[in-house]
């Protein structure tokens, strides 16, 4: 009889001890398993039931114990996720989930926008990818007061963004998010950049402004310092730049594929057929590579500029009008060959 009562008893205290080593696995060691072996990203937005929350987790984890991950939801007093982005590593126990969605420990997400043209896309892009209405970045972009504080206006207030991958918390304000990019912005116009715009005499967003064109005229790298110099050359001269990507930018049909003389006669500051110098601010946000072919640009003697009739992308650079004419001429035919309207 004793014997027996002892047998239950081991049994009892096995049972239990597997009990406790099975919890404390859970608990600590992993509970959680990828379903593809990678880690996964969960998005909690503001007010998102744990229904939800646990519909992402389930769809992209296997849970060895879903009771386990209830009770010890339960035990840690884990009722809600806070609003936040959060990347799961491939395993994860019960403790390390609960704790990173109680504290809201978020994992930075990588944030990049270029190729923008206007503030509404930019505005639009980095809704996208972070937890900020677009309306919020767009009414300070356009708000002079607020663009003022980082010395822009409502026309330069995108010199303020260069283009690069950022690592960003999702739930970033808006105001943080500015003075982000106005420490980046510091950051790249050093002393030794600072000068150097000095030396061509343009301002900071001068020298974007300038950088934006020649990215509008050509996704040749190598062709920009040629670019910015030629265009020097006529500020220098007091021409005006005769630009057709300022003109595309004053129409805001980025769809146009050629510019005709009626799209010339478009009142606008940014038409530099019609007005000398710089437009009043860029026609799309530059990169910081483009920025420096400005600063470092090839010097010569060039004035003219026109695309290959080949179409490969590159462009003959010309001192004369007579020699540039030539060029225009066999440009234009190849435009009307092609029936490009």
């Amino acid at each position: 009889m004793k014997k027996n009562i002892l047998l239950a008893l081991l049994v009892v205290l096995l049972g239990v001890a597997a009990f406790g080593i099975w919890q404390y696995y859970h608990l600590f060691v992993n509970n959680l398993t990828s379903r593809d072996a990678e880690a996964h990203r969960v998005y909690v937005y503001p007010d998102t039931p744990m229904d939800s929350v646990n519909a992402q987790i389930n769809a992209a984890y296997r849970v060895s114990s879903p009771w386990s991950l209830r009770f010890h939801s339960r035990l840690m007093h884990f009722t809600y996720a806070r609003t936040g982005s959060y990347l799961l590593p491939a395993k994860m126990s019960d403790a390390a989930l609960i704790r990173m969605l109680r504290n809201g420990e978020q994992t930075p997400v990588e944030v990049t926008f270029n190729r923008i043209r206007t503030r509404e896309q930019l505005a639009k892009r980095l809704g996208e990818q972070l937890l900020l209405d677009s309306v919020d970045i767009i009414s300070r972009l356009e708000d002079p007061s607020y663009m003022g504080h980082y010395g822009f206006n409502k026309e330069t207030a995108v010199c303020l963004f260069i283009p690069d991958t950022y690592e960003l918390y999702w739930t970033i304000s808006a105001d943080a998010l500015f003075e982000r990019m106005a420490k980046e912005y510091k950051h790249f116009w050093n002393d030794a950049r600072k000068a150097k715009a000095a030396e061509l005499k343009l301002t900071q967003s001068e020298v974007a402004t300038l950088a934006s064109i020649a990215e509008s005229e050509t996704n040749k790298d190598f062709e920009y310092p040629i670019i910015a110099g030629l265009y020097l050359n006529r500020l220098h001269k007091g021409m005006n730049l005769q630009a057709c990507p300022t003109v595309i930018f004053a129409w805001q049909d980025f769809t146009m594929r050629r510019v005709l003389q009626k799209h010339l006669e478009i009142d606008s500051p940014y038409n530099t057929y019609k007005y000398k110098g710089l437009p009043p601010g860029p026609i799309r946000i530059p990169r910081a590579s483009t920025m420096d072919a400005v600063l470092n640009y090839t010097p010569s003697d060039y004035l003219f500029m026109c695309a290959s009739a080949d179409f490969n992308g590159t462009h003959h650079f010309s001192a004369t009008y007579q020699e540039h004419a030539r060029y225009a001429k066999e440009y234009q035919a190849a435009l009307n060959k092609r029936n490009i309207k």
